[in-house]
């Protein structure tokens, strides 16, 4: 993926929920709340400001979609995880970020177009991140060669009352030369391994 589609604006604004990185833990995205404070040490002043994604919200909640992470909950974040983070760089990895998850579900949207859903369309319950918990796929493809992602998520999708999870592994694209400065992804969305995910897969095939 060489371009970021950028989140819907026409998204309703009245409800939203946490996003990714959003400092207790909760049982969504087992990620902190929200943290908005200025770090120690930071150097400069980050934007508080956080946008609505594209993604409906599912659960056990009153919240219609969530929402980013601001460039200060990010950093915070980053902090938290023992990064090095610059103050610079939050303008430019956040609407990375967020554009990234928006493909995300635009995938898993894909996949779910296969299924028939007469209560308003898929939601996503909660996610997880599992860095270092490769999927049996990621292992095999990396023993011909492949790198390793460098992320993987887990996201929980509400169809109709049913869950159903799906596994993305995040790699490193190659870089446009063209472009040196541009960022490259390529995004392996899947459901993970089950009867029903299996058999999704295999009529994927015949999509």
């Amino acid at each position: 993926m060489k371009a970021f589609l950028p989140p819907n604006k026409d998204t309703p604004k009245e409800t939203v929920a946490e996003g990714c990185d959003s400092d207790a833990i909760s049982s969504s995205n087992y990620m902190p709340a929200p943290n908005q404070k200025r770090a120690e040490g930071q150097n400069k002043d980050l934007s508080l400001e956080r946008e609505v994604s594209s993604i409906p919200r599912g659960g056990n909640t009153s919240e219609k979609y969530w929402v980013y992470p601001s460039e200060q909950m990010f950093f915070n974040s980053m902090r938290r995880k023992n990064w090095s983070p610059s103050e610079d760089d939050m303008a430019s990895v956040v609407p990375i970020h967020n554009a990234v998850n928006e493909m995300c579900w635009r995938k898993i949207l894909e996949w779910e177009a296969m299924h028939e859903n007469q209560c308003g369309g898929p939601r996503l319950v909660k996610f997880q991140g599992k860095p270092r918990d490769y999927t049996p796929k990621a292992r095999l493809r990396s023993l011909f060669g492949y790198t390793l992602p460098f992320d993987r998520h887990d996201w929980i999708v509400d169809r109709c009352g049913k869950q159903v999870r799906y596994v993305i592994d995040f790699y490193s694209g190659k870089p446009d030369p063209n472009s040196p400065s541009s960022v490259s992804f390529y995004l392996d969305v899947r459901p993970a391994l089950s009867v029903e995910g299996v058999m999704d897969r295999i009529r994927r095939l015949f999509h």
